[in-house]
């Protein structure tokens, strides 16, 4: 019987990060189910739901990460994973928006708001700051699952708002 565990890391960012993790899990017989990869600054961040083999524990997936040559200095964290690994029908990805310009102080509180009003579950958020030759600029991608009946007027109500901000928006059903 196979148990499940979150695996965590953070580090500095460098070339075959995600190759030298995932490469030792597989070789621990693990198979990654939900994982997100994201470069934050010139941190990088990986998470995983895993599914261990029987007899494999927690503390020998955390020791075994910890001598993982492209892992050093990171801060690792596996612990045992005991929600449903199965996601629930919120989590079906309906539509993706992208919103960017300038860098607008809260609008992420914004627009999430907009979207629990109408009952649109946040799945993926993926925020940069963009160098540009003017200033910068700020691109936020949301993945989202938003209720049919509900994605017209959502999806206008988050265009509106950009608009009012000077920011462009462009959503795709997915």
């Amino acid at each position: 019987m196979t148990s499940l565990a979150l695996v965590s890391t953070f580090c500095a960012d460098r070339v075959g990060l995600v190759s030298g993790i995932t490469g030792h899990l597989f070789e621990l017989g693990i198979n990654l189910r939900d994982a997100t990869f994201a470069v934050m600054g010139s941190g990088a961040e990986f998470s995983a739901v895993c599914e261990l083999p029987a007899g494999l524990s927690v503390e020998e997936v955390q020791a075994g990460l910890d001598a993982v040559p492209e892992l050093e200095g990171a801060q690792i964290k596996v612990t045992p994973f005991a929600l449903d690994p199965v996601p629930g029908p919120t989590a079906r990805i309906t539509h993706t928006v992208h919103v960017s310009g300038g860098d607008q102080p809260g609008l992420i509180a914004r627009l999430s708001e907009i979207f629990t009003q109408f009952d649109a579950n946040i799945v993926r958020l993926d925020a940069q700051t963009l160098p540009e030759r003017d200033g910068g600029r700020y691109s936020v991608r949301f993945s989202v699952s938003i209720p049919p009946e509900r994605s017209q007027t959502c999806l206008s109500a988050v265009a509106n708002t950009a608009e009012a901000l000077g920011l462009g928006c462009s959503a795709q059903m997915v």
